[in-house]
């Protein structure tokens, strides 16, 4: 036994690349059991208390799926061999489930307790096409407990699980999802006609099947009366999955692989805590419907760093239930940092919302890229959500060619949103248990370069967005930031570069501080102040003679609204 460990020994001493891997394990290891963040994370003077993510504990037993009679023939499905590897891994007592380079079909993938997926380099699992590989199941999706197929990757209550490696897991999303003709041009759209599937009536959107198609209608008859679960098999091949679906679990670890192209969200932890993602990839087309790459939902603990996002929805995004179903749940996603990621494409670069009714509290986002994405830094909600959003800080953020807004508030998210004009007129309505709050948002060393507008922000007249401070923010955009019904906004040092209009637009906003701001030298003026209830707007370090000409009144706004400090 001494002959054959040291031959072992030899063998690492010989290999530099195992070396590392050991020597990582270790690091890593000794930094989980201490209670201290990875090794490879730098995270200085965090903005809220929050003790460092305890990373997985999980055997180095290896239950390689072969074993179990898996064929990477990428026409076999392999359903069966990875559930007797799981079954073997679990009665063991957990260790890691190793998927070899090859293409390997697969129905759903279920965890358990103390098991890592782990794809070798070269490794793709392809989930299968087949709809009815996926049985129903009561899930929660977009925020409401709903029927949907079964996800590709499941885990419910479990503790310590982990997928790893530098393979890809694909979801055969184009199996499942409708695509809309305004996203494709005109060669793309007459390829997918000819694929098959079938056309709304309108003509504008493509599903992949006639059942697929007529679904909806079928499901709000179902739940109109209260149907069983088995009864939705009618509209089964419309209810999509999200991609990787962990309910209520703990000490969970991604790292390493790619995540692509999902039948509806890709990533769901859901109720989740002690979490960490790193290293990971998610990729998902443009046009993919409900295409979210993270969706982190009532989490907490978090940490998400160095990686990369290229998806068809909100990108990384924080969610905590919807309306009353959310407000009854009452559990908000806090304590997340999200750190060193770049995000190529999605609706949102960094999102809260839409579904935030039980909160979202103590989140960091910080050197983080959004190259190209719809908004840069979104937050949306509606009437109804109820919810607080509060203690948020965002630092370190680099923005190119954003399609709207930089920086966007919108909390009448699905709703028709006013125009600033017309926002003016809108009467308050009663504050309830229904009524979204935002407040204490920190957004500083913010640089972005080209977008549709610098800043919109449109809350409530019956409750304005509070407490919202932005520093040392420069934004080139064609029109500048409109601000309507927000109160207690500090600007210290930012500046808006519009290449028409004002720079700044207040309606109907109150206790607004402007410090040293960026005055444009040309343009159609600096501020634009609007509305009766648009008062104390404070400009701190301001050179009154050059700027006062500069400032516009409009629609009952008069000067006395001015203070100059």
């Amino acid at each position: 036994m001494k002959n054959t460990r040291q031959s072992v020994t030899a063998r690492y001493v010989k290999n530099p690349i195992c070396l590392a891997i050991v020597w990582l394990s270790l690091v890593f290891a000794a930094a989980a059991a201490e209670g201290q963040w990875p090794p490879d994370v730098s995270l200085p003077n965090l903005p809220f208390p929050m003790s460092p993510v305890v990373e997985v504990q999980i055997p180095q037993r290896r239950f390689v799926i072969t074993d179990f009679g898996a064929v990477g023939d990428g026409q076999t499905k392999n359903t069966e061999a990875f559930a007797r590897a799981v079954e073997a891994c679990s009665k063991a007592g957990g260790g890691r489930v190793v998927v070899p380079a090859g293409l390997w079909l697969t129905g759903p993938i279920r965890f358990v307790s103390r098991m890592d997926l782990h794809l070798e380099k070269g490794a793709v699992v392809l989930f299968s096409p087949d709809i009815e590989d996926y049985p129903l199941s009561e899930r929660t999706f977009e925020g409401r407990q709903e029927v949907r197929r079964l996800s590709p990757l499941t885990g419910d209550h479990l503790e310590h699980i982990a997928i790893t490696g530098g393979g890809i897991l694909d979801g055969s999303g184009q199996a499942w999802r409708p695509v809309k003709k305004e996203k494709l041009t005109e060669r793309q759209w007459k390829n997918l006609l000819a694929s098959g599937g079938a056309v709304e009536p309108s003509g504008n959107i493509w599903w992949p099947s006639e059942k697929a198609m007529n679904g909806q209608r079928i499901v709000s008859e179902l739940k109109k009366r209260n149907a069983s679960v088995q009864e939705y098999a009618a509209a089964g091949e419309y209810l999509r999955p999200v991609m990787v679906s962990l309910v209520n679990c703990r000490y969970v670890l991604f790292d390493g692989p790619t995540f692509q192209n999902s039948p509806a969200w890709m990533i769901h932890p859901l109720l989740c805590e002690e979490m960490i993602i790193r290293n990971i990839q998610v990729r998902n087309p443009w046009w993919s419907q409900n295409g979210d790459g993270l969706d982190l939902e009532s989490c907490r603990n978090i940490l998400v760093y160095n990686c990369t996002f290229d998806v068809g929805d909100d990108a990384l995004c924080m969610k905590s239930g919807r309306d009353e179903y959310g407000r009854r749940r009452g559990k908000p996603t806090e304590n997340v940092i999200i750190t060193d990621c770049v995000v190529y494409h999605g609706h949102g670069g960094f999102v809260v919302g839409s579904e935030m009714s039980g909160g979202i509290r103590n989140i960091l986002v910080r050197q983080c890229s959004f190259l190209g994405t719809d908004v840069g830094l979104r937050f949306k909600s509606t009437r109804g959500r109820g919810g607080l959003v509060e203690n948020i800080t965002i630092q370190d953020i680099v923005m190119t060619d954003i399609a709207t807004d930089a920086i966007q508030f919108d909390l009448f998210y699905s709703s028709s949103a006013p125009s600033p004009e017309q926002s003016l007129l809108l009467p308050a309505v009663a504050v309830s248990e229904e009524t979204p709050r935002f407040e204490r948002i920190d957004i500083h060393h913010v640089v972005c370069r080209g977008a549709r507008s610098a800043i919109y922000m449109l809350g409530l007249p019956e409750m304005p967005i509070r407490q919202v401070k932005m520093k040392d923010v420069v934004i080139s955009a064609r029109t500048g930031g409109t601000i309507i019904n927000a109160e207690q906004v500090v600007l210290s040092n930012v500046s808006i570069l519009p290449e028409k209009g004002p720079a700044l637009a207040f309606y109907n906003s109150r206790d607004i501080t402007l410090e040293d701001p960026v005055v444009p030298v040309s343009g159609e003026g600096f501020l634009k102040l609007a509305g009766e209830k648009t008062k104390m707007i404070r400009l701190l370090n301001v050179d009154r003679s050059q700027t006062a000409d500069a400032i516009r009144y409009e629609h009952g706004c008069t000067p006395d609204a001015l203070c100059w400090q």
